[in-house]
């Protein structure tokens, strides 16, 4: 029963949201062309989603155009790609990301195109963080005692919001995170989605954590 009605929430959320967030779309998608050249949507690599299962994650382009190739294979920004490894794939103060960028991030505007993922059913509206593939390689590598966590938290769909990004967000480490995002996948129900889904909104308004 809590599948099919987190399975109806979803489709009905995604919708309702996505025609409530259009306006605002609309004018993020204009503000990235003005802004920078390229497209307006993020050409990420692939994400790691229910039981393991690769796909593309739909987000609005933040950054400068091929940046996570650039990062992963311009010599001159090893030791930016060392330190965003450490810094559990997050970095402050990102010499990729656009004007534009910055403020959507902060906001967690370039998210909106991830309501086409909840649609077509790749994710919820509530879950864990749809992590990187070699995020959870290297992760699980300098956290050991992640793997049984990694496990759970892969039993799940991710999700557009979750649990650590409306207590906390970007400035936990992997560990903490996928430990918050295990926790959610051992006690998640309806009313508990229906909680993170209220707290979100003040998560987008105040930009707490997020880089």
């Amino acid at each position: 029963m809590y599948y099919l009605l987190k399975r109806c929430i979803d489709v009905a959320g995604s919708i309702v949201i996505g025609f409530m967030f259009l306006p605002i779309a609309a004018l993020t998608a204009i503000a990235i062309k003005l802004d920078s050249p390229g497209p307006v949507l993020a050409d990420t690599p692939m994400r790691v989603g229910k039981n393991g299962k690769l796909f593309k994650l739909f987000k609005f382009r933040s950054m400068i155009t091929n940046a996570h190739e650039v990062l992963r294979t311009d010599p001159t920004m090893r030791k930016l790609y060392q330190q965003y490894k450490k810094n559990s794939y997050k970095l402050h103060d990102d010499p990729r990301v656009t004007r534009v960028g910055k403020f959507i991030r902060k906001h967690s505007l370039d998210e909106i195109p991830q309501l086409v993922n909840v649609l077509i059913g790749d994710m919820s509206l509530v879950g864990p963080r749809p992590y990187y593939p070699d995020e959870l390689i290297d992760q699980q590598k300098k956290y050991p005692h992640t793997k049984q966590l990694v496990s759970i938290v892969l039993s799940a769909k991710p999700g557009l919001t979750g649990n650590w990004q409306v207590s906390g967000r970007s400035e936990v480490n992997f560990d903490k995170r996928i430990q918050i995002d295990a926790e959610y996948v051992r006690e998640r129900s309806v009313l508990h989605d229906i909680e993170i889904l209220l707290k979100s909104p003040m998560a987008m308004v105040t930009g707490k954590g997020a880089v």
